[in-house]
């Protein structure tokens, strides 16, 4: 499961098409719910359920485990899409701490809760020092639910693609990057840049950043989850360095790193061919985009 933790000010501002609540609890409690009231959804009444000292029946032992939940009488005959958002308050920071899944979710008759079972330690709720415990042993815990269209290929992968570059002479680069041509996938044009020295991150190894291209732009919202296979091929056989991995981009950022797996000095003597050309591949696919995420 995905998620992000960022601080923000204020909670967010109640919509037609979105509801915060917020509840007061003691930490000795097993656990509490909190009935909130949606003005304009199909579903009518959803519930903020906490559980403190966490759900060990969802492997939250050790954890807050937060969920939002939809009553069984008013659980709509068809599928709702939506954005969930745990807050806990920092009375330290005077701002919520904004617990953040970045994945749609689907209610429906057949799943109608949703939340996240290890939203935050108990140790970190306990600290004094991050300011969470409001006086005695008081904690302040909200959700914020965002209801979406059906997002773009929930459940679906777009279009796969495979980018072979070839990087002549690699032992006698004297930059410090080199960036390949732009490819296409998804929706947008992508390129791959190659650190030949590494970089701050990879000292002594090979780095490499799949980016968004120039002139590429990531709206308010909008974010992209890739699945990324990297190979460095040997020219004498198939000992080929590989490596995997998968994240989302999104504006802040525009860029992935791929894996720090590959000695430059492995490299220098065993994958560059008689004429110094390094060939890398690189395997990608859009797993999931999304337009209009409300937190980003």
């Amino acid at each position: 499961m995905c998620k992000l933790n960022i601080l923000v000010e204020r909670i967010p501002s109640l919509k037609f098409t979105s509801f915060f609540a917020k509840v007061h609890i003691f930490l000795h409690h097993k656990h509490i719910s909190k009935k909130c009231c949606l003005l304009v959804t199909l579903y009518k009444i959803r519930r903020l359920v906490v559980y403190p000292k966490g759900n060990e029946e969802d492997n939250g032992r050790g954890f807050v485990s937060m969920y939002v939940e939809c009553l069984s009488s008013t659980t709509p005959p068809i599928d709702v899409f939506a954005y969930l958002t745990f807050f806990v308050f920092s009375e330290e920071e005077k701002k919520y701490l904004s617990i953040q899944d970045v994945e749609v979710k689907r209610f429906n008759t057949s799943k109608t809760v949703w939340g996240l079972s290890k939203a935050l330690s108990i140790e970190t709720l306990k600290d004094c020092a991050k300011g969470f415990i409001l006086y005695g042993e008081l904690h302040e815990f909200g959700a914020h639910v965002k209801i979406v269209s059906r997002p773009v290929s929930f459940g679906e992968d777009l279009h796969f693609h495979k980018f072979s570059w070839t990087i002549r002479d690699f032992s006698l680069l004297r930059q410090n990057d080199c960036v390949s041509k732009t490819f296409h996938m998804g929706e947008k044009d992508w390129t791959l840049t190659l650190y030949p020295k590494g970089d701050s991150r990879a000292d002594g190894e090979l780095s490499q950043h799949l980016h968004l291209a120039d002139g590429e732009t990531l709206f308010k919202g909008e974010l992209i989850f890739v699945r990324v296979n990297l190979q460095v091929l040997d020219p004498r056989g198939s000992d080929h360095l590989t490596g995997s991995i998968n994240g989302w981009v999104m504006a802040s950022t525009k860029a992935m790193c791929l894996p720090q797996f590959m000695p430059l000095a492995k490299i220098q003597g065993s994958y560059l061919d008689r004429e110094g050309t390094l060939e890398v591949e690189i395997e990608c696919e859009v797993v999931n985009s999304i337009k209009n995420h409300p937190c980003f």
